[in-house]
């Protein structure tokens, strides 16, 4: 967590130190980020940076925490727009879409998300895995045990498995798109502008054939962009 000094400095030079911390961390993940670029970016003495975060993966942390934040603050805004009392596949759907055009329209946020997931360090990537998985399940628990009250999923649902599953497949689909190799089951490597949306589909579909209450859906019975959409 950040220092009593960090919460005291300038709003510009706490702007500052995020923007470079940001920036490095982006391009090079923990491990091989440079407290120095980030100081010199920031217009910041290396020392001073001690003086705000304990050592060099708090102040990793702290910046995830704020680009989790952003992205956080985004989704919750489309939830309240597209309805979360709607039946919960359906909703689920429109929802994965939105989250896959958000990392399409922000590379940062893209490249900060790529950056704790593959980090190399143990320590640096369960200290900000853990970041942003609270992220994750403030926004995601609410919303899978308001579907199990409304009777969208079975009563024996397993929900803990559903949110893990969920945990897996967000960052998945922020980055697989964009990054070769990840998904070529699926048809990701060889992208088309359509490919995410019916990706998401087939997941959702099997999602709500484990764990719905209704018959399970195929590609033959979800629409896309109000299309129907065949087999």
């Amino acid at each position: 967590m950040p220092t009593v000094t960090w919460s005291r400095l300038g709003g510009e030079r706490r702007a500052a130190v995020v923007a470079a911390a940001e920036a490095e961390f982006a391009e090079h993940g923990f491990s091989r980020g440079s407290l120095n670029v980030i100081a010199r970016r920031a217009g910041v003495a290396k020392g001073s940076l001690f003086q705000y975060f304990a050592d060099k993966r708090d102040l990793y942390a702290h910046i995830t925490d704020v680009g989790s934040q952003r992205v956080r603050s985004h989704m919750e805004a489309q939830i309240r727009v597209l309805d979360p009392s709607r039946p919960f596949f359906e909703f689920l759907t429109d929802l994965l879409d939105v989250w896959v055009a958000y990392f399409a329209e922000h590379p940062r946020e893209r490249a900060l998300h790529a950056a704790s997931s593959f980090e190399v360090d143990t320590d640096a990537r369960v200290s900000v895995r853990a970041v942003v998985h609270r992220h994750y399940l403030e926004v995601l628990r609410p919303l899978v045990h308001d579907a199990r009250a409304r009777g969208d999923l079975r009563a024996d649902a397993d929900v803990d498995a559903l949110l893990s599953l969920l945990l897996m497949l967000l960052p998945h689909l922020a980055l697989a798109p964009y990054v070769r190799g990840m998904d070529p089951v699926l048809g990701l490597d060889e992208m088309s502008a359509e490919q995410p949306a019916l990706v998401v589909r087939r997941y959702v579909a099997v999602l709500a054939a484990a764990f719905g209450t209704g018959a399970p859906q195929t590609l033959s019975t979800v629409h896309f962009r109000g299309e129907h959409v065949d087999d």
